[in-house]
């Protein structure tokens, strides 16, 4: 079991909406946060909303930090161990999005996205973990999706990233377990947070119009099934039902999954196509 209380935690992408309820639940917790996001203001200020309703925990530091470069993930680790606090939790949540088909989309912007999703957990991980495992303990975080068990047309970059960090974090489990370091990846569905307003382009962005309000999850629900499979020491974590039964789905019937998706994209085509006449 991992325990939250006095636990010092570094959230990446904290801002976000995933982010903060990250940050409301773990002090909530008691833990000791300390915190990064590309947006040092807006962080703060984020900070301090959420600081006027909880009392308990206690944040270490805010850190500003740009972790879509190989510099950028290092500065963050040298900053940390700089504090000269060792880390018991790294909570890898930092993410952007982008929707549109593989070959519309213009490649600095997939490839930011395989930057940030993808190669700044690996960086981060691969920094911090040594660190954990010389001390024989430390809890690895991957907030990865249902989109790293499932492919949606638009999503072919972002779902290459989050079935890469399902990968990952797999394979880290079975690197460090006897090290006593523990690995979590989780894996809602769409929820509630500013990743569904992420930038979209050609062809599928004209004729899809979205994920409907009434398809996506709480944040508030979603952290709080996560921090719970944290504290299980859990591999995977499927915070919600619809990711409960997409997962099962996907393992069990993927054509059915297949059939599904099908259905769904040419509701929200004709969707589209109404709201348009």
């Amino acid at each position: 079991m991992t325990q939250l209380h006095k636990a010092v935690i570094l959230i990446t992408g904290a801002s976000g909406g995933f982010g903060v309820e990250l940050t409301r639940q773990l002090l909530e917790a008691g833990s000791r946060l300390i915190l990064t996001d590309l947006d040092e203001i807006i962080l703060r200020q984020r900070v301090e909303a959420i600081q006027r309703q909880v009392s308990t925990g206690e944040v270490l530091a805010i850190i500003p930090s740009d972790l879509s470069t190989r510099e950028g993930c290092e500065n963050l680790y040298n900053q940390v161990k700089a504090l000269n606090i060792p880390i018991d939790i790294l909570i890898n949540n930092a993410g952007v999005g982008l929707f549109g088909r593989m070959d519309e989309v213009p490649s600095q912007k997939w490839e930011l996205v395989m930057q940030v999703n993808l190669l700044a957990p690996m960086r981060l991980s691969s920094l911090f973990v040594a660190d954990m495992i010389a001390c024989q303990k430390g809890h690895i975080v991957n907030i990865s999706g249902i989109a790293g068990w499932s492919v949606f047309a638009g999503m072919s970059h972002y779902c290459a990233t989050k079935f890469g960090l399902r990968g990952f974090s797999e394979g880290l489990f079975n690197e460090v377990k006897e090290y006593n370091v523990k690995v979590t990846a989780v894996y809602p569905f769409f929820s509630r947070t500013p990743i569904l307003q992420s930038q979209r382009y050609g062809t599928l962005a004209k004729r899809i119009k979205g994920v409907p309000e009434y398809m996506t999850t709480d944040p508030a629900e979603v952290i709080q099934a996560t921090i719970q499979g944290i504290i299980d020491n859990k591999l995977h974590v499927f915070p919600d039902t619809v990711a409960q039964a997409f997962h099962i789905l996907t393992r069990y019937s993927p054509r059915l999954v297949e059939w599904i998706s099908h259905t769904h994209i040419k509701r929200l085509e004709n969707a589209q196509l109404q709201s348009d006449s």
